[in-house]
């Protein structure tokens, strides 16, 4: 078998694979020979039937298989062997007519090959890039703390109705002269949120009321681009409910209003823990922490995109081969057409490019991602998810059991692997190049673009 590999002025190559009868007749004969011990043919004991007959039947298939297999396996080895930067999969060369393996050995097979364009990068201290410093102010350990008592308040019983407030009663459907409507929709303990409805005529009915009154409304009014919401309210289906429209009577059984929890121990605990804050100024503190170390996480994430935003400047246009690498892309594509490929093809390329350019800046800072780095990441997202609750003493083990499910995902892992490197890059960088620091607000960050 003899390979060549003739390299572009873009960034692509066209491969010639030369492939001989005696690079594969050892193999096809072989393949024949496992089908015939196994073949049950009618007249023949198992393995005994002439091979003749089993390459009449199958023997051009076999040959196929072997020769695609042994293409393929040789190819990769090739690309392997020679440190080719190979993207995506090789296409069968533009233009050539396929190979009729019917025909007599020798048979040359061409197989475009798009390469990896070589990024030139490197960064030193005479790179400076900016690193911005988030302040933590009294307004955030506000609000922090406003979020957390409202998670974890609760319902109190009223006697009169405001704003927010939910109330339970029960549901009649009425005649058009209001009364009661015989074998009408009736629910029990049915639970309204006035300021929730869409027409301000409806909620207007429930200012003021109190326990035991009576008001009447109609669901199809208060809701009138909602059927989900009327059958929900009226316990039928959103079918049902489009041809709903009736007023209804509503007895008041029940006035709740939510109220957030108490600024004090017991939401200490909830927070961080039994006894882990002893006081409300503790318990700043320990919020002022947790916020910083979130609000560094975002520093680092903006930094990293700086990175990326000077890096492409520097970089400037790097060069594809456009064509074939479109053609890779619609086939990588199969549901998509080509108006796709054209639309997303130029984000496509710049994503290609920072990766590139990212794998050469692992290589100069000599980054290393190891399973513990992928593991802690997962440990840290699994710890992220519980803080959006609130909950921020998980045990130890729960958040080990989690990370370990993320794991056993593989559509988790290459984002895990790819937010690992990121983290593990971003602490090398603020050593290699010049930062420029600056303080700023929160605030002033989030406008940032």
């Amino acid at each position: 078998m003899n390979i060549t590999f003739d390299k572009n002025e873009k960034a692509s190559a066209v491969m010639t694979i030369t492939v001989e009868e005696a690079d594969y007749q050892a193999d096809v004969k072989k393949a024949l020979n496992d089908y015939r011990k196994k073949a049950n043919i009618p007249g023949f004991r198992p393995g005994q039937a002439p091979i003749g007959m089993i390459k009449r039947q199958i023997g051009a298939q076999v040959k196929v298989d072997t020769i695609n297999r042994l293409v393929g396996s040789k190819l990769y080895d090739y690309v392997k062997e020679n440190n080719i930067n190979m993207l995506g999969e090789p296409m069968p060369h533009l233009g050539e007519e396929p190979v009729d393996l019917d025909q007599p050995a020798p048979y040359t097979l061409k197989f475009d090959i798009a390469v990896a364009p070589e990024v030139d990068i490197k960064l030193t201290k005479s790179n400076k890039i900016v690193y911005y410093n988030i302040s933590v102010d009294d307004k955030m350990i506000d609000q922090q703390i406003d979020a957390y008592a409202s998670r974890g308040g609760s319902y109190e019983k009223v006697d009169a109705y405001e704003d927010n407030d939910m109330l339970k009663g029960d549901l009649r459907e009425l005649n058009e002269d209001g009364t009661t409507k015989e074998g009408g929709i009736e629910v029990s303990e049915a639970v309204l949120l006035p300021n929730y409805m869409k027409v301000d005529e409806q909620k207007a009915l429930f200012q003021g009321c109190k326990v035991g009154d009576i008001i009447t409304l109609n669901p199809k009014k208060a809701y009138p681009e909602s059927p989900i919401e009327v059958s929900s309210l009226l316990k039928i289906t959103k079918e049902e409910a489009a041809n709903v429209n009736s007023d209804f009577s509503y007895q008041i059984t029940e006035i709740s209003r939510y109220k957030k929890h108490d600024v004090n121990q017991e939401l200490f605990d909830q927070v961080f823990g039994k006894d882990a804050v002893k006081d409300e100024k503790e318990f700043r503190s320990k919020i002022a922490e947790q916020l910083k170390e979130q609000l560094n996480a975002n520093a680092e994430y903006r930094f990293l995109a700086d990175v990326r935003a000077y890096v492409e400047k520097k970089l400037g246009k790097v060069e594809y081969d456009d064509e074939l690498m479109k053609r890779i892309m619609l086939a990588n594509n199969k549901d998509k057409d080509q108006k796709f490929v054209d639309d997303n093809y130029e984000a496509s390329v710049k994503e290609l490019t920072w990766h590139l350019a990212k794998n050469k800046l692992l290589e100069q800072t000599g980054v290393k991602i190891e399973d513990a780095d992928v593991k802690e990441v997962a440990k840290e997202m699994t710890k992220m998810q519980f803080a959006q609750y609130g909950m921020n003493n998980i045990p130890d083990e729960y958040i080990e059991q989690y990370a370990e499910e993320m794991l056993k995902k593989p559509e988790q892992v290459d984002q895990l692997v790819n937010q690992a490197a990121d983290r593990k890059l971003m602490t090398a960088l603020k050593s290699v190049v010049t930062l420029n620091e600056k303080e700023i607000s929160f605030e002033e960050f989030s406008k940032l673009k």
